[in-house]
C-alpha cells in the first residue's frame, strides 16, 4: 500500500493533553489527546467506497494490499499518522453534558491529496480514549454497516455528509445492550473509516466556553476559519462573525436537503452538529417511510420526540444559538450573531421552498402556495403514504388528465386509502391545475422533479437486511445496496426491490423501525 502524504494542523497548531493514553479523565486547556487506536484480533477489509478511494489517490491495488486492512482496522499506522481523540462538549436532549470528547473515534490524521485537498482520516471503533467514559470504545458490526452505507448513500443523494473509506472487521467479539433491557450479547466488531475535511463539531467550542477558557477559545476560532475557511480572507472579530453567519448557512442548506430526501439525523446534539454544515455521526438515523412530520427512529427519544423529522429546522437553529452563546466571548457583541441566526431561517427558508418546487414540479413556491404543501403534508400523514414513492410517481402525474390510480401502491394501509381518496383526488386536479397553469415543458419538469425526488433511499429495512446477511458471513448484500445508492435518481433496471415501499414484517422489527444509541 502506497503512502499518504500527511499534514496534521490540528496537532500542529493547537495545544495537546499533557497525558498520553486512553485513561479516563477530564482534559483542561488543550484540544486532544494523543491515543493510539487499540490493536484488534483479526482485521479484514469488509467493504470500501471507490469514489472516496479515489478522494485519497488510493487506487483498488492499494485497497487490496495486504496492509489496508491493519492500518484500517487500528493495528498499524503509514508514516505520519499521528493518532489523537479531540475534546468537546455538548447540549445532549436540550440539556449541557459537559465534557464528552471522541469516545470511540480516533483521528489518525490529515492527509493531503494531488489536488491540494485535506482530508481527515478518523476510525470509529477503535478502542478506547481518555472521553469514552466507562465504555469500550468499540463498535459492532450492524451499526458500522448502517454509518458506511448511509455516509456514501448521502453524498450521492446530493446531501452535505461526512464520508467513508471503507469497513474492516475486526475478529472480535463486542458486547453491547440494543435495547437497553439489561439483555446484552455478543456482536461482531467492526471499524469504520470516517472521511471529512475536518470533524471539528459546535461542541469543541461549547467546552472552552463552558470553562470560561476564552484564550484557547478564541486560538480555536481562528485556527478554524484559517483551516477550513480560508476564503474568509481578513482577520478579527468582524471575521469571525462572517465565519459564524457562513457556519448558519451551511447548516441551513444541510438541513432543508435532509427534509427534501426524507432523512431523520435521530440525535442532533451539538456535539454531533459539524461546523462544515455536514452531516456527522450516524447513529440511530432514520428514513421517513410513510410521510410523518412527528416520527423519530431513536428510542431514546421515543417520548419526547425532540429531534423528529419536522422538529430537525428547529432544533439546527437551537443549536446554532448554543454555538453563538458559546463564541460571544471572541466576539463581544450580540447583534451580529442574532443577524446570523436570522440568515439561518432565511437561507433555510429559500432552499426548502426551491426543494419543494422542485419535489412538486412548480415554477417556484410563492407564500399562497403553502397552505396547498401544508394540506398535502396532512394528507399524507393522514392517508399514510410513503413519502419517497409518492414524489417519485408525481413526475408520471399528466397534468392533463391526473389519475389516482398512478399512486394505488404508495399507500400503507388500504382503509385509510380509501377514506382519503375524494380528498386525495381533488388535491391532484388543484396540482394539475396548477402545473397547466404554469406551462412549464412537460419533459423538463419530468427531468427536474426526477432530480429532486431520489427513486432509491437507504430504507432502515433495506440496510437491516443486509446486516443481517454480512452478520451471516455474505457481504455481496452490502455490495449490492452500496452500488444502488450510487445512482439514486435513476431508474435502475433489475434493481426494483430496492425501491419498494417498507413491507409489513418491518414496521416494528427492530433495526428497521427504531433504533437506539447503542453502537
Amino acid at each position: 500500500m502506497r503512502n499518504l502524504t500527511f499534514d496534521n494542523r490540528f496537532i500542529r497548531e493547537l495545544p495537546a493533553d499533557p497525558e498520553t493514553g486512553p485513561r479516563l479523565r477530564q482534559v483542561h486547556g488543550a484540544c486532544y489527546s494523543r491515543v493510539m487506536p487499540t490493536p484488534v484480533a483479526a482485521p479484514r477489509l469488509l467493504a470500501w467506497s471507490r469514489e472516496v478511494a479515489a478522494l485519497l489517490d488510493l487506487e483498488p491495488e492499494d485497497v487490496r494490499s495486504e496492509g489496508f486492512a491493519d492500518v484500517f482496522g487500528g493495528n498499524a499506522l503509514l508514516e505520519g499518522m499521528e493518532p489523537y481523540a479531540a475534546c468537546y462538549g455538548g447540549h445532549q436532549f436540550g440539556n449541557w453534558a459537559g465534557q464528552l470528547g471522541d469516545g470511540r473515534a480516533i483521528t489518525l490524521g490529515e492527509t493531503i491529496n494531488q489536488r491540494g485537498e485535506r482530508w481527515e482520516l478518523q476510525l470509529k471503533g477503535a478502542g478506547p480514549t481518555p472521553y469514552s467514559r466507562r465504555a469500550d470504545g468499540r463498535a459492532v458490526l450492524r451499526s458500522s454497516i448502517r454509518e458506511f452505507l448511509c455516509s456514501e448513500a448521502m453524498h450521492h443523494l446530493g446531501v452535505p455528509t461526512t464520508r467513508a473509506l471503507c469497513l474492516v472487521g475486526t475478529g472480535e467479539q463486542v458486547m453491547r445492550d440494543m435495547f437497553y433491557d439489561g439483555n446484552p450479547k455478543a456482536e461482531p466488531g467492526a471499524v469504520v473509516c470516517r472521511v471529512a475535511p475536518s470533524f471539528i463539531r459546535f461542541g469543541n467550542f461549547e467546552i472552552f466556553a463552558s470553562r470560561g477558557d476564552q484564550e484557547l477559545l478564541e486560538k480555536l476560532i481562528d485556527f478554524t476559519i484559517d483551516r477550513d475557511f480560508p476564503e474568509l480572507g481578513g482577520g478579527g472579530k468582524e471575521r469571525r462573525i462572517r465565519w459564524f453567519r457562513e457556519v448558519c448557512e451551511r447548516t441551513a442548506l444541510m438541513v432543508a436537503h435532509w427534509m427534501r430526501v426524507g432523512f431523520v439525523h435521530g440525535v442532533m446534539n451539538t456535539d454531533n452538529m459539524s461546523i462544515l454544515g455536514l452531516t456527522i455521526d450516524y447513529g440511530p438515523y432514520g428514513w421517513v417511510d410513510n410521510f410523518d412530520p412527528g416520527w423519530t427512529p431513536n428510542t431514546t427519544d421515543a417520548a419526547g420526540r425532540r429531534y423528529r423529522f419536522g422538529h430537525q429546522p428547529r432544533i439546527a437553529h437551537w443549536n446554532l444559538a448554543q454555538l453563538a452563546n458559546a463564541i460571544y466571548p471572541a466576539i463581544g457583541a450580540a447583534e451580529p450573531l442574532q443577524a446570523a441566526l436570522t440568515a439561518y431561517a432565511e437561507v433555510y427558508d429559500v432552499e426548502s421552498r426551491r426543494m419543494t418546487a422542485d419535489k412538486l414540479g412548480l415554477a417556484q413556491l410563492g407564500e399562497a402556495d403553502l397552505a396547498g404543501v401544508n394540506a398535502l403534508h396532512s394528507l399524507m400523514v393522514r392517508a399514510e403514504i410513503d413519502m419517497t414513492l409518492f414524489f417519485r410517481r408525481l413526475a408520471e402525474l399528466d397534468p392533463a388528465t391526473p389519475d389516482a390510480a398512478l399512486f394505488a401502491n404508495v399507500f400503507y394501509d388500504e382503509d385509510k386509502r380509501r377514506s382519503t381518496a375524494e380528498e386525495f383526488q381533488a388535491w391532484l386536479q388543484t396540482h394539475a391545475a396548477q402545473v397547466r397553469s404554469e406551462g412549464l415543458d412537460p419533459e423538463a419538469r419530468r427531468a427536474r422533479m426526477n432530480a429532486a425526488n431520489p427513486c432509491y433511499v437507504m430504507r432502515n429495512y433495506l440496510a437491516q437486511q443486509a446486516i443481517d446477511a454480512a452478520e451471516a458471513g455474505d457481504l455481496k448484500p452490502v455490495e449490492e445496496l452500496l452500488d444502488v445508492m450510487r445512482r439514486p435518481y435513476e431508474e435502475q433496471p433489475g434493481r426494483e426491490a430496492y425501491a419498494q415501499k417498507r413491507p409489513d414484517w418491518a414496521r416494528q422489527r427492530a433495526g428497521c423501525s427504531m433504533l437506539s444509541c447503542s453502537s
